[in-house]
């Protein structure tokens, strides 16, 4: 068996000084516990053993931890101005009508009164009705439920976030 080098942009990430590294993620999740789980499985031999390590940090989140997730994370129909990473995720909601970004505010104000944060979905190719309808479906959803939704969806949007650090870092 011959042991291959991780791909350049992995192998960039696994050599980032911890400060680099450490802001890197944190840009991709907003809970801290998250990233020193990242930080103390580098290096990775291959995306695979990154995601699997986000997979299994995320798992192990707490509820704190997870409020502090959310924390970074603008509501859908509401990127944060100059943030191209939540405007690139909420595309689907840039050409929705007035009146439907309109009851995508009711319903993310619902859901935060009910819950006490944001409404959290992996946006990426979700178009606005979509969006939409996945909040009235969950907003019926117990604290518990909800919770687990969540762990699931910011597990994805970590994936794609992580795969986007690799390859940008991959770029010369």
């Amino acid at each position: 068996m011959t042991s291959t080098s991780p791909p350049p942009g992995l192998a960039r990430f696994n050599t980032l000084e911890e400060s680099a590294a450490f802001a890197a993620l944190h840009e991709a999740c907003a809970s801290t516990a998250w990233v020193r789980r990242l930080l103390a499985a580098r290096p990775c031999a291959t995306v695979e053993d990154l995601y699997a390590a986000s997979d299994a940090a995320m798992a192990d989140l707490t509820a704190a931890d997870l409020a502090e997730a959310m924390a970074g994370h603008p509501p859908i129909g509401r990127p944060r101005p100059g943030d191209p990473t939540s405007a690139r995720e909420q595309s689907g909601m840039a050409g929705a009508s007035a009146q439907l970004k309109a009851e995508m505010l009711e319903l993310n104000l619902a859901y935060q009164e009910k819950f006490g944060h944001v409404f959290l979905i992996c946006a990426t190719g979700r178009s606005a009705e979509q969006m939409r309808d996945a909040v009235k479906e969950r907003i019926g959803n117990s604290p518990e439920q909800e919770r687990e939704i969540v762990r699931t969806e910011l597990g994805r949007i970590n994936r794609i976030r992580l795969a986007r650090l690799v390859e940008e870092d991959a770029r010369p």
